[in-house]
């Protein structure tokens, strides 16, 4: 019986030891942090997230896995707060327009002609003003804004040439946007009939002419390559636009004070490389979309300021402006 006794004993405590060992190799899996854009292979924001990525697991290489899916392969554009708000997803790159979604408030950064430049977004963000509008966000949406990043300066780009110097001479012309309210009003205060298309879905529909138009940085151009499919660039310089770089709160809780801190540098970092290149980007790529046979031609863009503002100003989306924020962003130096 002693013999049993013992053999059984030396059973129990390997079975205990196995287990306990299945309990410490789990406990040792890494966190996986899965990460969805719409950015294509190549572009800033994609590769803004590799610097990102590189940071975090170096900092944590047992303990935290960044998984970036790209080309909108995970979730489609727009889609992304969604998701981080049913748990599916745990970070995103998202727009001012998504937010405005959910946050009316926010529909003030989705307004033509407002951000001035790239330095003036960075400002206006890394203020009380942007601490105040993510806490917003925060607050309503269940997600924190880690970052905000330069997409770049939105201009026409046209599948067939015409002479646009007034957002009159859109009239008629389909141009994709977001299927939102915010980007589908942008397109309108611009003259355009706006169409609602998925970014995968932009390429197709200008080379088959579902689509007269899109509106995008000239990196975005690039990458995409839709210098492939259209005639023109229309300089309207319309939208200095951003991306933010968010994360779920509840994915945010998980995180230690000190993998918080690491998170929060990394988004810096990722910001400093994206902005850097975007600007330089922008300098060179108008000779470049020359160089393709573009025609790049600048329109009075006064007039398309003037209209633009207007069209904000009489609409429903400035009675959900915070008050004096426009005030506050102008003061912004």
């Amino acid at each position: 019986m002693r013999h049993l006794t013992r053999r059984g004993a030396a059973a129990v405590l390997g079975l205990s030891l196995a287990l306990g060992g299945t309990s410490m190799a789990l406990a040792a899996d890494p966190l996986k942090v899965r990460l969805s854009t719409a950015a294509v292979p190549g572009d800033w924001h994609a590769e803004m997230m590799k610097v990102f990525e590189k940071q975090v697991e170096e900092a944590f290489p047992e303990a935290i896995d960044v998984e970036i899916h790209l080309n909108a392969a995970l979730f489609k554009q727009g889609t992304e707060p969604a998701a981080m708000q049913r748990g599916n997803l745990d970070m995103g790159l998202i727009s001012a327009q998504d937010i405005a979604k959910q946050v009316p408030a926010w529909s003030i950064f989705t307004a033509g002609y407002l951000i001035r430049d790239p330095e003036h977004q960075q400002k206006v963000f890394h203020s009380d003003i942007g601490e105040e509008m993510y806490g917003l966000v925060a607050e309503e949406m269940n997600i924190k804004i880690l970052d905000v990043a330069y997409l770049g300066t939105r201009q026409l780009n046209l599948r067939d040439k015409r002479e646009v110097k007034t957002p009159a001479d859109l009239e008629g012309v389909k141009l994709r946007m977001p299927g939102s309210d915010t980007w589908q009003f942008l397109g309108r205060a611009l003259g355009a009939n706006p169409t609602p298309m998925a970014f995968g879905e932009v390429y197709l529909g200008l080379q088959t002419g579902a689509i007269d138009g899109q509106d995008n940085p000239l990196p975005t151009d690039e990458k995409a390559k839709f210098y492939e499919v259209t005639e023109q660039i229309v300089l309207t310089g319309h939208l200095v636009d951003a991306v933010f770089i968010a994360i779920s709160n509840e994915t945010w809780k998980k995180l230690t004070p000190e993998q918080q801190k690491v998170f929060q540098e990394a988004a810096a970092a990722a910001v400093k490389f994206n902005n850097e290149h975007r600007v330089a980007d922008e300098k060179r790529l108008v000779e470049f979309f020359e160089s393709k046979g573009l025609a790049i031609t600048t329109p009075d863009v006064d007039a398309f300021r003037s209209a633009v503002q207007k069209a904000y100003l009489e609409s429903e989306f400035s009675a959900d402006w915070p008050k004096g924020m426009v005030e506050r962003v102008n003061a912004v130096q």
